[in-house]
């Protein structure tokens, strides 16, 4: 049976809200505030401590993560939990209300590829987001009838991306075997999936190590990389 969910009375005034009886309207209500949805993608994956959470969402205070963080637990969409010894350490996770953003994150994530372009000299960059980035670009057609595996190295933290005949999956660590091997920093993985920068370009500046076929690093771009960004207002 669905549940409906209502704005906390301690909250409903401080809180501004359409006031249209509608549950797209509703859901903006809930999710719309600055940080929330981030909160949401940084506790996709796996539950995360206050430190943590903090160090994923560069830009937010203190002060602001606390409040949203307790809106969206009045909300029913994340709870807390202790960790057992010997971490003992309380973090947040996603309740199964909040994990039916999932889905809603993905999609969103897919349609601002579109906005995204190459990184600005103001845009912070985390290796998570670049993922998410690749993951949001991907495209079925271009993948379709590959199956391949590539292994990225990126400033410590090692992931996969598995291609099979239009479908994408990830996982974390080394792979068995990948087809390719690109081992980078964060700033020309940001340059090559934006196509600032060719996987020959990378190598030859030193920027990057490839280990594989030269034409299945062009065709791990042009799997994964960002569309042509949509013209910006002038």
């Amino acid at each position: 049976m669905q549940r409906t969910i209502r704005l906390p009375p301690t909250r409903q005034t401080a809180m501004r809200s359409y006031d249209q009886y509608c549950p797209g309207a509703r859901a903006l209500d809930i999710v719309g505030r600055r940080w929330t949805l981030l909160i949401v993608r940084e506790l996709m994956a796996v539950p995360k401590r206050y430190t943590d959470l903090l160090a994923g969402l560069p830009g937010i205070g203190p002060n602001v993560l606390a409040a949203r963080l307790q809106e969206m637990e009045a909300f029913g969409l994340l709870q807390r939990r202790t960790l057992p010894p010997p971490a003992a350490s309380t973090v947040y996770e996603l309740t199964e209300l909040g994990q039916g953003l999932i889905p809603v994150i993905r999609d969103l994530r897919r349609w601002g590829t579109n906005f995204l372009g190459p990184p600005t000299k103001r845009d912070r960059v985390q290796v998570p987001w670049l993922v998410g980035a690749m993951m949001g670009a991907f495209r079925p057609g271009a993948a379709r009838g590959v199956r391949e595996t590539y292994e990225f190295r990126i400033d410590g933290l090692v992931f996969q991306i598995h291609v099979d005949d239009g479908t994408v999956d990830i996982g974390f660590g080394s792979a068995c075997d990948p087809d390719l091997r690109i081992s980078t920093d964060k700033e020309t993985l940001a340059a090559l999936i934006s196509r600032q920068l060719s996987p020959s370009q990378a190598v030859r500046s030193g920027k990057a190590q490839l280990e594989g076929d030269r034409d299945v690093a062009e065709r791990c771009v042009e799997i994964l990389g960002l569309p042509v960004p949509v013209a910006q207002p002038g």
